[in-house]
């Protein structure tokens, strides 16, 4: 495996007693410093994924490898912080004191609780008790132990979850900010337009394996190669000029404005000809579709039936680690 990477998954399966198969073949890897999106419907795998690589659950077969090493061991687990799931604390113990104890248990200083509290926002509601919080103070709570031991890696599952749109866009800065600092983030989200501007890489799953992966870009533009979008007046007309043209192969009418199907280079002599005709031309530009509507087409042939949407989640607990939901304490 290549040191270059952060975390690598060669081949890895993921078997529940049963015979439910949660991850199948899975093959990933994501490098050193940058952050990743791990995308994927209800029951794809993401989180089983995730409990593998801090040594919650290990694989049926497979190899993998974090921060060079097996996932679990002391080594890797003192350079990790992870928030999977719903965090748990203790609910009579203030925010604050509930991060010194995780930093006790993880070797840090108590100073270091002030510090977290204060990079996800929490600072003026430390000394409350924690089941006063709200489910997105717990969740900031979460990330606040994640970032205890000032980790190299970071596995952050759905941290988002429960925020208000201020406290989203907090949390995106946050990550923005982590990614800049050279940190490595695995970020698993079901927020499109969160992924969409922290990301510099998506990887997608469905039914525990790897469907698609790149930029966000290059998952837009998967979907958008070879069209153009065209907004002109009268649309019968526009339409009728460009299907004279050799080089456009088709004309679609869509709320208006016209999806054609040609080489966007033709753009430029296409609006020409369009111009030329009397046709106004209000937008002429490449059809690019949102993060969103790549994520549906890329995992639309994939999708499971609505009986096994949620079935990562309804799967009994395996025997081979405790139920832990930060890695900040081990």
């Amino acid at each position: 495996m290549d040191d270059r990477f952060a975390i690598e998954l060669e081949a890895v399966t993921k078997r529940y007693q049963g015979g439910v198969t949660a991850v199948d073949g899975l093959d990933l890897r994501v490098r050193e410093g940058e952050v990743l999106g791990f995308l994927g419907p209800n029951g794809a795998g993401k989180t089983t994924t995730m409990r593998m690589l801090v040594g919650l659950v290990r694989p049926s077969s497979g190899h993998i490898r974090v921060l060079g090493q097996p996932p679990g061991t002391p080594g890797q687990l003192a350079r990790v912080g992870a928030l999977i799931e719903s965090p748990a604390f203790y609910p009579h113990l203030s925010g604050r004191d509930n991060l010194r104890l995780a930093a006790r248990y993880a070797g840090m200083p108590d100073s270091a609780a002030d510090r977290v509290l204060s990079e996800v926002g929490l600072s003026d509601r430390a000394g409350s008790p924690y089941r006063t919080y709200s489910l997105g103070m717990k969740q900031r709570l979460g990330v606040a132990t994640a970032l205890l031991k000032e980790p190299i890696l970071l596995i952050l599952d759905e941290p988002t979850n429960g925020l208000d749109p201020a406290g989203v866009s907090e949390m995106r800065e946050l990550l923005r900010s982590l990614g800049q600092r050279g940190h490595t983030v695995l970020l698993s989200s079901h927020v499109l337009a969160e992924v969409e501007q922290v990301c510099d890489r998506i990887a997608v799953i469905n039914r525990g394996r790897l469907v698609a992966e790149g930029t966000p870009d290059e998952l837009r533009g998967a979907l958008g190669t070879g069209m153009l979008l065209i907004d002109a007046e009268p649309v019968d007309r526009a339409v009728a000029c460009l299907r004279e043209h050799d080089l456009v192969r088709a004309v679609e009418a869509v709320d208006g404005r016209l999806h054609v199907t040609a080489d966007p280079a033709l753009a430029a002599e296409l609006n020409r000809r369009l111009v030329t005709a009397g046709i106004d031309v209000r937008e002429l530009r490449p059809l690019r579709h949102s993060l969103e509507e790549a994520f549906l087409e890329l995992t639309a042939t994939h999708r499971s039936d609505a009986a096994d949407a949620d079935r990562e989640q309804k799967i009994a607990e395996p025997t081979d680690g405790p139920e832990v939901t930060t890695g900040a304490s081990r």
